[in-house]
């Protein structure tokens, strides 16, 4: 892509790094609505076991969805590179073959629904009553698998071009969508748990169909391009090898939070339910650090397609400076406004009470992964996914080892354990970085002279 390039200067400051990420943070902030409207919902009914499923449910299409959100972030750094290097075609190429690999893997997992409850299901160890209703949940939900991946391609083009704007757009569409039909579907039309699944995948299929129109406004037709260009050998294999290094690297994050889960299943309901409500607490704040995540990704991916080796410095310092201190501010307003936040999700007076109890670790995940978030945009736009992938499951050694050896402190070890988790993730990324811009930059050199 990049062999007949003309060096020149991509545009960072502090206000293009805030325009980029603004936007983002609040469509992230607005992306666990997908699970949170759902449990909300659910928890307004009063039974824990109902909003136990829900979380669970949660849990498993994140396992199952973002295992494949790889083809976001691939889609995201391959574009933001294309676009640095003036490329609209190629941007366009990197879009048909991401919507292919997300339909062939949406209809596949929808074939494989029965495998993955049988494997799931036992794995998060829940009681009967629990598992009755997650699988009405899951066996609905499961359906919108190829419009939900979809809506990922969707997403990292958008944000790979530097339209943090429209992903805003498409993001906020989406959740109106699902909190309306799901409000509707289970408070009005009393369909219960069903309810919250149909809401939920109708949303999705209505996102894809938006974010098709908002994508040629933008210019781009991926159904125009030949099936020789999207199929072509080594740009089709680099598409592949990436998305399989970032989804290792996924399967590996939402393992560790599907532990995390499994193991509050095992304590009782209660347990579930009250870590679930403090995990959607975790989720906001990643989602709203993860704006300047997308920032590095769209203008590190564009200064190395621009070779603007300057940029691509002055990038990552502007964006670490002000993720951690958004990262500092969120937690510090969680730990502010937690309680409130625990009592509005749940009425069940024996969830509210163990929630408050821990509460402080899951204000302070938003300082701790601060710099996991942020590298993570970096190692995207950059595309170094193998060593994203690498770094991840180190990572996961260290959080496993946490369990292993504090396992009989019960809830405060699993806590500790994806504590630790997050602040290894960020140390191994800032460690790992100044050879691989080296190696990057150095590679470039030859090809611009």
């Amino acid at each position: 892509m990049h062999g007949s390039v003309t060096p020149r200067r991509i545009d960072v400051t502090h206000w293009r790094v805030l325009a980029l990420a603004l936007p983002m943070t609040l469509s992230h902030v607005t992306t666990p609505l997908l699970g949170l409207v759902d449990a909300t919902v659910i928890g307004r009914l009063g039974e824990a076991h109902l909003l136990g499923a829900v979380a669970l449910g949660a849990v498993i299409f994140d396992f199952v969805f973002w295992s494949f959100g790889s083809l976001r972030m691939a889609t995201a750094g391959l574009t933001a590179q294309a676009t640095g290097a003036g490329n609209a075609h190629e941007v366009d190429l990197t879009l048909a073959r991401a919507f292919l690999v997300a339909g062939v893997t949406g209809l596949l997992l929808i074939l494989l629904q029965w495998p993955i409850a049988t494997i799931a299901f036992p794995m998060v160890g829940a009681s009967p009553a629990v598992t009755d209703a997650l699988s009405t949940y899951f066996f609905i939900r499961i359906w919108a698998a190829p419009f939900t991946l979809a809506n990922y391609v969707i997403l990292g083009s958008t944000l790979g071009r530097g339209r943090t704007d429209l992903g805003l757009l498409l993001q906020v569409a989406i959740n109106i969508a699902n909190i309306l039909l799901t409000a509707g579907l289970v408070l009005v039309f009393e369909l219960g748990i069903a309810g919250a699944a149909i809401g939920t995948a109708i949303a999705e299929v209505f996102g894809v169909g938006l974010g098709i129109l908002v994508l040629r406004r933008l210019g781009s037709n991926p159904f125009a391009v030949t099936w020789h260009e999207v199929l072509n050998r080594a740009a089709f294999l680099q598409t592949l090898a990436m998305n399989r290094d970032i989804m290792i690297r996924n399967v590996t994050l939402i393992l560790a939070f599907s532990i995390f889960s499994a193991l509050g299943a095992r304590a009782g309901d209660v347990t579930l339910a009250a870590n679930a409500v403090l995990y959607n607490i975790f989720l906001i704040g990643g989602y709203f650090l993860d704006g300047f995540s997308t920032a590095a990704e769209t203008l590190c991916g564009q200064c190395i397609g621009a070779r603007d080796e300057r940029g691509f410095r002055r990038t990552i310092q502007l964006n670490v400076g002000w993720c951690l201190g958004f990262g500092l501010v969120v937690s510090g307003l969680f730990l502010v406004g937690g309680g409130m936040f625990i009592d509005f999700v749940s009425t069940n007076p024996d969830v509210r009470s163990f929630a408050r109890e821990y509460l402080i670790f899951a204000a302070l995940t938003p300082l701790l992964g601060a710099v996991a978030f942020v590298f993570d945009g970096i190692y995207t736009g950059a595309t170094w996914t193998q060593a994203m992938r690498n770094l991840m499951l180190i990572s996961f050694a260290a959080y496993a080892a946490v369990l292993l050896l504090a396992g009989e402190l019960g809830n405060v070890a699993i806590w500790i354990a994806l504590m630790t988790f997050l602040s290894a993730r960020g140390i191994g990324q800032v460690l790992l970085y100044p050879r691989l811009a080296r190696k990057t930059f150095a590679s470039l050199k030859p090809a611009s002279a």
